[in-house]
Formats: C-alpha cells, structure tokens, sequence
C-alpha cells in the first residue's frame, strides 16, 4: 500500500514573526523537497481539511476553543482570557492564523487516522503538537492533534496503540492524556531538564515509558535504546496502530536542544517501527532549523517509500535549500552540506553509562 502524504498551503503562511523559534519555513520545505527530487506524484499527495469545532472538543474544552476562535478574529484578548488559556502568553503568540492553522494540524491527522482504518501508511509532517492541554496553549501548541488523532482511533475501534515520541521536548500533552489509558503506550525521548522539565519517571503500569536522556546524545545512544528497551516494549504491547513523532530538534545543527543526533538515527527509528503494526502515522514535531528539518522530514518520507537516499541532492534541490532565508546567526553563512547532501554524516559515538542506566 503506497503512503500517503498530507500538507496544507496554510503551513507556508508567515504567521511567525522572528526571533520566535517557528519564524522559518517547515513542513512544507519538506514537502518541496521531495517535489525536487520527484519523490512526491500528485496522486500520493492530499491536502489537509480543517477540523470543526465539534471535532477538536473530543479532547478540548469547547470555551477554549472558542477562545482561540476569538483570539484569530480579534487577534488579541482581554487579559483575563489570556491568562487562563495561555493564548498570546509564553510565545503561544496571536498570530493571523492562530485557529485555523492548529485546527488544520488536527484536520491533518484526523485524515490519517481516517485513512489507516483498515491499515496503511500517512506521512503528516505539519501536525504533531505534542504539548496541547485540553484547555490550553503550551509550548507553541494550541491544538493537541496527536491526541485527537489516536482518540478517533479509539473511536473507530482501534485498541491498542503506541505513540513514539522522539523530539528533544518530553510530551507531556500525550502522556497527559492517556496517562490512564493502559491501552495506550506512550514512550518518549526528550533532553533531560528541558523544557517542559517533566518526563523524569516512567509508569510501566499506566503505559507511560519516559527516557530522559543526556546532552550530547549520538546515534549510537539512541540506537541502544531502540533495541534495548523501546522496540521490545512495543512488541510487547502489540499495538493495531503506531503513531510516530520524530522532530528534528534532537538534530546536532538544531538551536532548540543540546543533543548531537543526524539524521541517520530518527530514519532508522522510523524504518524499525514501519512493521509493528498495520497502522503508522508519522507527523512532524520539533525542529527549528530549516535545513536540517527539511532533509531528515523529505528523509522519513523516502524511508516510508523504501526510496534510496542519494549521495548528493540534484541541482534543483540544491537550488531550492540554498533560497531558504534563516534569521539565526548560522543562517548567514550556512555550511554547503545543508545544501548538497540529505543525508547527515553519522553520528556514532560510545554509549554513555547514563543511557545504559535508562535501560535498567
């Protein structure tokens, strides 16, 4: 079965303004690399519906949603309002699209969920806000998508899911939501003490898996924990559906988390859980850097594809990478292997005693 790929020209809006970490191109620079590379036919490619209102209150409260209705009409909000949904506070900043775009996100994987009902592959790289609450913004996610996507799983009949988190945040949307759903497994990798600082214990009895790892973290580490703990717990728990948040902010050229990932090592994660079950959702996530996010998401594309990664980008990838605008200070001089090359050198390195700890 030939995956599907969901965007939306609403992700190509600038609605971020700099120095806010999203202020730079994302999902869909992925997807115009895989267009470069003649990775993406039209007829693989589907473009997100939005979610109702109606749907988004399976898992947010319908007040708060109004709120963000609001706030994108108005854009801003009394005081009193801000305060209690966190809309406009904490860089969960207004912006012209501060509604429809989330709602998109959720649209995206409610497609998906729709889509792998009697099995397949979605690739989503515009969804995957991990941090959502039920009745308010965090951590630049005003919709929690990824919970919605599993519970119109649930809804179908789906029961057993596992959701792989490997951004450099814990995902303490999702725990949250499931985290009395033994039914649901939630396993995350996230940099220990960032933000949002939790994710320092896991709950084997309530499904919650947590591996809070050390700064520096290379592709052998994460290898280790795949096949040491993570892949195993997945097969134990024999999911129906698998729903995998890669990010690209555990990247080494990510401005966003002090760990040393290429992209080799969030590929070969995704291509060790293509097979656990016979339902897989891939989203987005994490990832502050264009360039790196850009060939590690047309990447996880080529893997869902069994796609060969060439040596080199053709010109017309190249060309596309190098018009990219990138306000941070690397962005003014950008190494030439942000342009010619998707895949990363390897990051290989030894097996810290602290990684090998979290396997105990």
């Amino acid at each position: 079965m030939v995956p599907w790929f969901i965007g939306s020209e609403i992700y190509r809006l600038p609605v971020f303004q700099p120095p806010h970490p999203l202020a730079v191109p994302r999902a869909m620079l992925a997807c115009d690399v895989c267009c470069a590379l003649d990775w993406l036919p039209a007829r693989n490619y589907l473009e997100s519906p939005i979610a109702t209102s109606a749907e988004l209150a399976a898992f947010h409260a319908p007040d708060y949603i109004s709120a963000l209705q609001q706030a994108e009409v108005a854009q801003s909000l009394p005081a009193e309002l801000r305060a209690r949904y966190r809309i406009g506070m904490e860089s969960n900043v207004i912006h012209p699209a501060v509604f429809r775009r989330p709602a998109t996100s959720a649209g995206g994987i409610l497609f998906a969920a729709d889509l792998t009902a009697d099995g397949g592959v979605v690739y989503a790289p515009g969804a995957g806000n991990h941090h959502g609450m039920p009745n308010r913004a965090s951590g630049f996610c005003f919709v929690n998508d990824i919970a919605l996507g599993i519970l119109r799983w649930r809804a179908m009949g789906v029961r057993r899911v596992t959701y792989l988190d490997l951004d450099a945040h814990h995902g303490d949307g999702v725990e949250a939501a499931f985290a009395d759903d033994p039914d649901v497994l939630t396993i995350s990798v996230h940099e220990a003490g960032r933000w949002p600082r939790t994710g320092t214990a896991s709950v084997p009895e309530r499904g919650i898996w947590n591996f809070p790892v050390p700064s520096e973290l290379n592709d052998s580490e994460l290898r280790f924990l795949l096949e040491a703990r993570i892949l195993p717990l997945i097969a134990a728990h024999a999911p129906e559906a698998i729903m995998v948040l890669p990010g690209a902010d555990a990247l080494a050229d990510d401005p966003m988390s002090q760990l040393s990932l290429s992209n080799n090592a969030l590929w070969d994660a995704v291509r060790a859980v293509r097979g656990l079950a016979p339902r897989l959702v891939v989203l987005g996530g994490g990832g502050y850097n264009p360039f790196t996010l850009a060939r590690c998401w047309a990447g996880v594309w080529a893997i869902l594809n069994d796609i060969e990664i060439p040596d080199a980008l053709p010109l017309p990838a190249q060309d596309l990478l190098r018009g990219v605008a990138y306000f941070r200070a690397a962005g003014r001089n950008p190494p030439t292997r942000w342009f010619e090359q998707l895949r990363d050198v390897p990051a290989e390195g030894r097996v810290r005693d602290e990684v090998k700890g979290l396997c105990v």
